[in-house]
């Protein structure tokens, strides 16, 4: 039995979509027609999840959140003692899944053939990240998958909540430094030159003021556009030459770790992210060695992951786990501390995760403390950018009157 997904109109001319189970497509046909439902599109589940993005030619993907709510809500129904295959059947009609139920329902279908469900998700198009294949893989084998899908839970709402952080901590100097832009083009693509042309109409000559701070304007206008455009050139040549250089790759994060300040907060998400990976994949059986390479990945920069895949060689042939990170300067803090003191203890996942919680605490004092020096100086920063515009606009009025009253 197959499911099958169909877009259509009912007898009344009103548009329905959902989902139906048939042996092939033309008794999927014959049993919508039953229902008087004449349908303009139908296609099987799980086909539509390989269509590719224009950019990159990933596959779309369940959102990190879906699949978070997901994975705790097909733990709860597991530990309640139900299969895997009645489990799915009760999320395809969940409505918070329902942007996800043909997926949903094909990866029940594999499951229903005898796949697991490692591998019916990734052929379904779940998910593209390798740990959380690897972890439920891990949870069937050791018949805890239950237990493996509320820890996968719980590390994609962490993951989310640090996400939500970085873009709560932008949204205040991109919402100021966007509202200045639009204040400074205002004033100088539409005030200024009017009161220059004002004063030519006059035949008077605009103080100095005024002609240095037009004269400003107009060179920060054409250095702003080359600017924008360079940006967007530099992007492009990052999706497609750039980023497949990966010295060039190596050298830029290399440079962003030194950075004063901004390199600190990068090295403390990097750390908590791979702290927290690698707990994660250690609780829930993963090996060592394979649990590297892909606490690695998921710190998102390829540098690191680079030096993790060399030190992962050297744990195979002996090395200590402290010893291997204590060689990677972006995790060679306090990490390599918390993890002899989780060797010497017998449980690394556990000062893994506090580490981790130490790392998150730091990161967020950082913000904190960046926000507000960061408020002030902006508002300094326009109010002197308003201070400079109003003088110079009204240097010039104060002329014309005096020229006026002359």
């Amino acid at each position: 039995m197959r499911t099958y997904s169909y877009r259509g109109y009912t007898d009344s001319g009103k548009s329905c979509k959902g989902l139906i189970e048939a042996f092939h497509e033309k008794e999927a046909g014959e049993k919508l027609a039953e229902r008087n439902i004449y349908a303009t599109r139908l296609e099987e589940v799980g086909h539509h999840a390989k269509r590719s993005f224009f950019f990159g030619g990933k596959r779309r993907t369940v959102s990190p959140d879906a699949r978070a709510l997901l994975y705790r809500e097909l733990a709860v129904l597991l530990r309640a003692g139900l299969t895997l295959t009645q489990a799915l059947e009760l999320l395809i009609d969940t409505p918070e899944l329902l942007a996800s139920h043909s997926l949903l329902a094909g990866i029940r279908d594999a499951i229903r053939q005898g796949s697991s469900l490692a591998a019916a998700q990734e052929q379904a198009g779940l998910t593209d990240q390798p740990l959380e294949h690897a972890l439920i893989e891990m949870g069937e084998r050791a018949g805890a998958l239950g237990d493996v899908l509320m820890l996968l839970a719980d590390y994609l709402d962490e993951r989310g909540r640090l996400r939500d952080r970085i873009q709560t901590a932008l949204i205040y100097p991109s919402l100021v430094l966007m509202m200045s832009v639009v204040i400074m083009i205002f004033m100088f693509g539409f005030m200024m030159p009017r009161f220059a042309k004002l004063f030519d109409e006059a035949r008077l000559v605009l103080p100095l003021f005024t002609r240095v701070v037009l004269a400003g304007g107009r060179f920060a206008g054409v250095f702003l556009t080359a600017f924008l455009l360079l940006s967007g050139l530099g992007f492009v040549l990052w999706r497609g030459w750039f980023s497949r250089r990966k010295e060039a790759v190596f050298r830029l994060e290399r440079f962003l770790f030194s950075l004063p300040g901004v390199g600190f907060c990068y090295a403390a998400v990097v750390n908590v992210r791979f702290s927290r990976t690698l707990a994660l994949l250690l609780r829930g059986g993963v090996g060592l060695i394979e649990g590297l390479t892909y606490a690695g990945r998921a710190t998102s920069s390829q540098w690191v992951e680079n030096l993790i895949t060399i030190e992962t060689e050297n744990v195979r042939r002996g090395s200590t786990l402290a010893a291997a990170i204590r060689r990677v300067p972006p995790l060679a803090g306090s990490l390599p501390g918390w993890i002899q003191a989780g060797e010497a203890g017998g449980d690394i996942s556990i000062m893994l995760e506090e580490a981790a919680r130490r790392y998150q605490q730091q990161w967020d004092r950082m913000i904190a403390r960046f926000l507000a020096v960061l408020e002030p100086v902006l508002i300094l920063l326009i109010g002197f950018g308003v201070l400079i515009i109003a003088l110079a606009v009204l240097m010039p009025v104060m002329s014309l009157n005096n020229a006026l009253g002359g």
